[in-house]
């Protein structure tokens, strides 16, 4: 048997130094997450189509374009992510991505603290 040396695909990982693998398995259950969602929403839109629900035939379809569509989207930019915090590991780059936390302070610090304890925090 041969052992792997490289890894896969090499437009992410063909810099910087090996990551810490437990930074790499969050990211992979992070980027399955979004993919669980992509898949509901094909789901969703499965099922409007399947069954026979009683409401005008081109908003039956149009949700159902919609919820498909959204799937997609989601699973794309479940890729786009998974790629972008992947490649940035092994550089030691951090990557801009805001979550709710980052957002709440944000909007904290603007609503709540007057302008010049905010440039001071």
């Amino acid at each position: 048997m041969c052992a792997v040396t490289t890894r896969q695909p090499r437009w992410v990982y063909d810099a910087g130094d090996e990551p810490d693998p437990r930074f790499s398995l969050a990211n992979e259950r992070t980027f399955l997450a979004w993919v669980r969602t992509a898949l509901a929403m094909f789901a969703g839109g499965v099922a409007l189509h399947a069954l026979a629900v009683p409401a005008d035939g081109f908003l039956s379809g149009l949700m159902v374009l919609v919820l498909v569509g959204i799937g997609a989207l989601v699973c794309l930019l479940a890729l786009v992510r998974w790629a972008r915090v992947e490649r940035a590991m092994p550089m030691r780059l951090k990557t801009i991505l805001p979550t709710r936390m980052t957002l709440r302070r944000a909007a904290h610090k603007r609503i709540f603290l007057p302008p010049e304890a905010s440039r001071r925090a």
